[in-house]
């Protein structure tokens, strides 16, 4: 099943018919234009807010957690039909190989359409007994979820979302990222072909109005966010005006800790995976190596040996390790980046080639990138670069290792090697991140919980503990008859003939 042929001009359900409201969608592997979406403004997401608001009020909510299950599992079954198509789509429209967006993308979202499909009736209820009364906490969908997603994991941050909130009997508006929404509102035509109308819903739109509306509208009573550090700031400002909850995903500088007892040739395999998967458009990048000096010359000669053979190009070529950043304007961003390192000291150790291929002359391919002789003090060693840039950074204690890797602002990721496992959790208990990775960097583990801490966010995904995040406890108390029901005991004598619970 091939990509969709896209009109010079595409419109969806949502679409407005005023001019300011289009965007170009690029392909990132030689720069043209794929299409150019006539997106939604104000009155295109209050619309679909209401779509949603009457399908959760009148349908959705009520219908019982088997029935939600049999609908998300055989959405998950028409995405699976599709599987093909999506990678490729998603290639197409953000730049990363296809291969990844198959064994990562794609593949996660169907699964996670069933995970939560098999947690439905899971979602943990609860009876107390306290003699003269029973309390039952009852767990409630919120209503219409607002949720915003980025450009780098279009299948993974649509499932993450659009799974457990519909799940646990929420209905769903989603604004895609502006850079590569084709995914996502191809994804939302296929699982609404089996969902209830109204349920989920997509606007794609350009600039901040939209995304705005929706977090502010006051029948959107949840809202789930991944981006930056700084957006998710933002939206937060807003959503405190309506005391919205929020989950935020946000941004990560990520340290892979490489000690004096580390499988060098293990550490250097991971660190390669961890900085340069996704072109390093990341949160959970492994941006800065931190490596024992007694190992560090063997690392980084090790490092650039790989980091020379990746081969940069086309994501649909199925030999291409790494392609494109998404735009235009992030290859600038990353390459900025470049040259700050480069003026505050750093060396550039090693690079891949870029393509040689004509047709990709005008793609946004930045060139795999060592930075060496980088310290802690450094901007590219402290702020999120979102590109295939990683730094090495040298230490001397394991104490100073676990300082240099707590001192940025965030606290997502942390990866330790070590052959001593016991020393290596005791390193991982010292780090403030909320995903550490011993001897390993996994990051697709369906199942745990996916998030961080400090400016990296709060709330988690992907894992049981998210079915609470998009839900309420309701406390229901009544007689057991088993005693006296407690009370205001001067109110007795106004009722000398009342039996309390009777």
């Amino acid at each position: 099943m091939g990509v969709p042929k896209y009109k010079a001009l595409t419109r969806f359900k949502y679409s407005s018919d005023s001019p300011k409201d289009c965007f170009d969608v690029h392909n990132p592997a030689n720069g043209e234009v794929i299409t150019t979406i006539q997106g939604g403004g104000i009155a295109e997401i209050e619309q679909a807010i209401e779509a949603a608001d009457h399908a959760f009020h009148n349908d959705w909510r009520w219908r019982s957690p088997f029935e939600r299950a049999r609908l998300l599992l055989k959405a998950a079954d028409r995405l699976e039909a599709h599987f093909d198509e999506l990678a490729c789509l998603l290639s197409l429209e953000n730049g990363k190989p296809v291969s990844q967006a198959r064994e990562g993308d794609v593949l996660f979202v169907i699964g996670i359409y069933r995970y939560f499909a098999s947690l439905i009736d899971k979602l943990p209820n609860e009876v107390y007994d306290q003699g003269a009364i029973y309390a039952t906490v009852l767990r409630e969908p919120y209503g219409v979820v607002g949720a915003i997603l980025p450009f780098n994991w279009p299948p993974i941050h649509f499932g993450g979302k659009s799974a457990p909130a519909l799940a646990t009997g929420n209905t769903i508006v989603i604004k895609p990222g502006d850079q590569a929404p084709l995914t996502v509102m191809r994804m939302v035509e296929i699982v609404s072909e089996v969902l209830p109308p109204g349920v989920i819903q997509a606007v794609p739109a350009t600039g901040v109005h939209v995304p705005q509306a929706l977090v502010t509208h006051p029948k959107v009573k949840k809202i789930s966010f991944t981006g930056s550090t700084g957006a998710g700031a933002a939206v937060s400002k807003l959503a405190a005006d309506g005391i919205t909850p929020l989950t935020l995903e946000l941004g990560g500088k990520n340290a892979l800790l490489v000690l004096e007892d580390a499988d060098l040739d293990l550490a250097v395999r991971n660190a390669v995976d961890g900085a340069f998967f996704n072109q390093g458009e990341a949160c959970t990048a492994s941006s800065r190596l931190l490596v024992h000096s007694s190992l560090h010359d063997s690392f980084v000669s090790k490092l650039a040996a790989a980091v020379r053979r990746l081969k940069v190009g086309d994501g649909a070529d199925e030999q291409t390790h790494v392609g494109p950043v998404v735009t235009k304007a992030h290859q600038q961003r990353v390459e900025e980046y470049i040259r700050i390192g480069l003026a505050e000291g750093a060396k550039i150790e090693a690079q891949a080639p870029l393509p040689t291929n004509p047709r990709l002359t005008n793609g946004f391919y930045i060139q795999p990138t060592i930075l060496t002789q980088v310290t802690r003090d450094m901007r590219i060693a402290k702020e999120e670069i979102f590109g295939p840039v990683v730094t090495v950074i040298k230490f001397e204690t394991t104490t100073e290792a676990i300082e240099i890797a707590n001192e940025v602002e965030y606290g997502l990721v942390c990866a330790v090697f070590s052959r001593n496992l016991t020393e290596a959790m005791r390193v991982a208990r010292h780090i403030d991140a909320g995903m550490l990775f011993l001897n390993n960097y996994n990051r697709m583990a369906l199942g745990t919980p996916f998030g961080g801490t400090k400016a990296s966010g709060y709330g988690r995904e992907h894992c049981i503990e998210t079915l609470k995040d998009y839900t309420w406890a309701k406390n229901m108390r009544y007689p057991t008859g088993l005693g006296v029901v407690g009370g205001w005991s001067k109110l007795s004598s106004l009722f000398p003939s009342e039996v309390n619970g009777k």
